[in-house]
């Protein structure tokens, strides 16, 4: 018998996805209960904040496992929020949602992390629609809205003037939207993998029929357990980190460049993919859960309030720098009061690394240490190429 007590956020609580997990959950020995998230209230009047589900103080949950739909994000965050504040465990966290639901977001954090996305573009103004157009390779392009799922919100346009007219009649009902290049190569399939905890466990190709482009299962496309190449999985499972996730889907499109990241879903189906590779998937993130329980995420800056002069920042070791070359040991970065905890370069990433460690050119370090020693291994910021110049009637000039 398991004496973790696990509880769903879900308001779908008779879906496949959650009868599977309450399942597997119940096989385990696990305690385990469905929670409606909007019957939630947030207690923050007393000296001990707490969640109270239908008037009842919840104060006996060791993690929690968020299926937040779109529909009920703010509120859902709010929750799960609130959880965290309570060191109850979860897979998910808000900010890892949050970041994943808006697409804008998401592609502005894996194109900021070096990893591949399909071009994309954002525009407001009508004037700048067939240079964004231009600039994502022409017409045919996708348009998605910033929040959608399940294909909901994704057009294709053939060509220029029907892209033109789809924006402008999106963006006149206040919508937001991205703006892609149409990928033809892929032939209207995509790759979902399934991320638990640093791996992928379960992955499917999924395949349009006739003329529809989108290949979600809920648009009648056809599915086909796949195994992932190395490159791929990798490109997953970076995905899923760096937006701070350990439980997704992440939807990546075949590219003649290799794998593109279209999409990461923090609340994955599960019948699509447990259909077509015969696995447990539901398992798999039970068992995920119940091994991490005693290991609440925790929010670096918010716990190092009281550590005055003491943070998190991440440090470039430039060519001909005085650490390029050197040891860890070497370098005298301990001296100065800083750890390294992790090292990142091209062909991978080293977590603790050895005081024998030879830093070079091109290593990015996280370290934790003394915010003013760190600040003084800054390099200078570079002048970007092609930094916009004020026009000379530009009232901010």
């Amino acid at each position: 018998m398991n004496d973790v007590k696990l509880g769903i956020l879900t308001r779908a609580p008779r879906s496949y996805s959650t009868q599977r997990l309450r399942a597997a959950a119940m096989d385990r020995g696990v305690d385990i209960t469905l929670y409606d998230t909007l019957r939630f209230a947030i207690d923050l009047s007393r000296d001990d904040p707490n969640v109270t589900y239908r008037g009842r103080d919840i104060d006996d949950v060791d993690a929690i496992l968020p299926r937040i739909g779109a529909s009920i994000t703010f509120y859902g965050l709010a929750v799960v929020r609130q959880f965290q504040a309570m060191d109850v465990y979860t897979p998910n966290t808000a900010d890892g949602i949050a970041n994943s639901r808006d697409k804008l977001r998401s592609m502005q954090i894996l194109s900021r992390h070096e990893i591949e996305v399909p071009s994309t573009t954002f525009v407001r103004e009508r004037s700048d629609i067939r240079s964004a157009i231009d600039r994502v390779g022409g017409a045919p392009v996708i348009i998605k809205t910033l929040e959608g799922t399940q294909g909901i919100g994704v057009i294709l346009a053939p060509d220029l003037r029907v892209a033109e007219a789809v924006i402008e009649t999106l963006q006149s009902t206040n919508q937001n939207v991205l703006i892609q290049r149409f990928v033809s190569e892929s032939r209207g399939s995509d790759i979902r993998a399934i991320v638990v905890g640093d791996r992928v466990v379960a992955a499917m190709r999924r395949s349009a029929r006739g003329d529809e482009f989108r290949s979600n299962v809920h648009r009648g496309g056809t599915t086909e357990a796949v195994h992932l190449d190395p490159e791929t999985s990798e490109v997953a499972l970076r995905a899923a980190q760096t937006l701070g996730l350990t439980v997704c889907g992440v939807d990546m499109l075949e590219s003649n460049n290799g794998p593109l990241v279209m999409e990461v879903n923090s609340s994955p189906g599960l019948q699509g993919i447990e259909e077509a590779t015969g696995l447990d998937v539901a398992g798999t993130i039970i068992d995920h859960i119940v091994s991490n329980v005693n290991f609440p995420d925790l929010d670096v800056r918010q716990r190092l309030g009281e550590a005055t002069g003491y943070g998190v920042a991440e440090i470039h070791v430039d060519r001909g720098a005085t650490i390029d070359g050197v040891t860890l040991a070497e370098s005298g970065l301990r001296d100065r009061d800083i750890t390294v905890l992790v090292i990142e370069n091209g062909f991978g990433v080293v977590p603790n690394p050895s005081s024998e460690w030879v830093l070079n050119a091109g290593d990015r370090l996280l370290c934790f240490g003394r915010l003013d020693e760190m600040r003084s291994l800054a390099p200078a910021r570079r002048a970007r190429r092609g930094r916009i110049r004020p026009l000379p009637d530009d009232p901010l000039r």
